[in-house]
């Protein structure tokens, strides 16, 4: 569902990158996107309208569903009548206590308990920042993370990669910059400014990282503090992380763990100019971590740096990785 979008063309091409078995393929969309082909593994696919019919999930399997939390709240129950999974990339359920919120390489389990049918998809930058957390937390439990993001436009979807694109040219040719997607100028700016501003000082987008790192870590107690900035880079996040754990842990055992870790990649050598930077990272799969240090103003803390492409582990990669999950632990059944 929101075949035509962003991440729903990055569904495609990760199911395919994935190996994902297919055996029938259903593209949903809006009624502006129906009609609208597309092409998966040789064969061509024909956008179908979202409609109320049940019979257009019967025998689904898994359903991946992009297409905005009030899409989602209004089809979920018609999705999974007939028994299909839905794997929601949308805000809509994530805080529901009996909807998981999943991210495999931190808390995969948590998907085989779905008493709804419905299993939701952290928010982009939650779901880099657990996969770098999670290594750490398993030398010593995490007590502490601030963080700041920096988030590229392709988080406001495709329309606003455009905007980016179409800002930058309008100033290269003298002329003023339109702004429809964001609350300023992007190009050449910061704007720290994400989602709507909530009554604690905080954006909605920060109130998700600090949510939904204590529900997937399984650490109520666990305190999460975010600035979230949009920044003028099309397609991957990067985040400037801090925590403190309950032991010290040295660096060298941090830059370890993360060598180790399943789904992270370390570039952290800074003598020859080796770190993650997002231009790198775009179109790739793995939360890259570098500028592993001891935090100067805590005794038992870290700082590093994690870059991940927004679309792709942001959004589809992690949805497709769930499926993928609870398929696996199918088969040892």
């Amino acid at each position: 569902m929101g075949a035509s979008g962003a991440v729903g063309q990055e569904f495609l091409r990760v199911l395919d990158e994935q190996n994902f078995p297919v055996d029938n393929l259903l593209l949903f969309g809006s009624k502006r996107s129906a009609g609208t082909s597309y092409t998966f593994r040789g064969q061509s696919y024909t956008v179908k309208e979202l409609t109320a019919n049940p019979n257009d999930f019967k025998g689904v399997d898994f359903a991946f569903v992009s297409a905005g939390a009030s899409v989602s709240r209004e089809y979920a129950d018609i999705i999974t009548a007939g028994g299909a999974i839905m794997i929601d990339n949308s805000s809509a359920f994530r805080m529901d206590a009996d909807v998981p919120l999943v991210v495999p390489e931190v808390n995969g389990d948590d998907a085989l308990t779905a008493p709804r049918g419905i299993i939701a998809n952290p928010n982009c930058t939650t779901i880099q920042m657990v996969v770098a957390l999670k290594p750490i937390n398993d030398l010593s439990p995490i007590s502490r993370v601030h963080v700041a993001t920096y988030q590229a436009a392709s988080g406001a979807g495709a329309a606003a990669m455009q905007e980016l694109e179409q800002q930058h040219r309008s100033i290269a040719d003298g002329e003023t910059p339109e702004v429809n997607k964001f609350a300023w100028q992007l190009a050449y700016n910061l704007i720290p400014h994400i989602d709507v501003f909530t009554d604690n000082g905080y954006t909605k987008e920060e109130m998700k990282m600090h949510l939904e790192t204590k529900k997937i870590m399984h650490a109520p107690e666990l305190e999460v503090s975010a600035t979230c900035v949009r920044v003028p880079v099309m397609r991957a996040h990067s985040e400037a992380i801090w925590v403190e754990t309950r032991d010290a842990i040295t660096v060298e055992q941090a830059r370890e763990a993360f060598a180790k870790a399943d789904g992270v990649v370390l570039l952290d050598n800074p003598a020859e100019k080796v770190y993650p930077m997002p231009l790198d990272a775009a179109g790739l799969d793995p939360v890259f971590v570098g500028r592993v240090r001891a935090d100067l103003a805590n005794p038992r803390g870290l700082s590093f740096w994690a870059v991940s492409d927004q679309i792709k582990k942001g959004a589809a990669l992690n949805a497709v990785q769930i499926a993928l999950y609870i398929m696996s632990r199918w088969r040892m059944l």
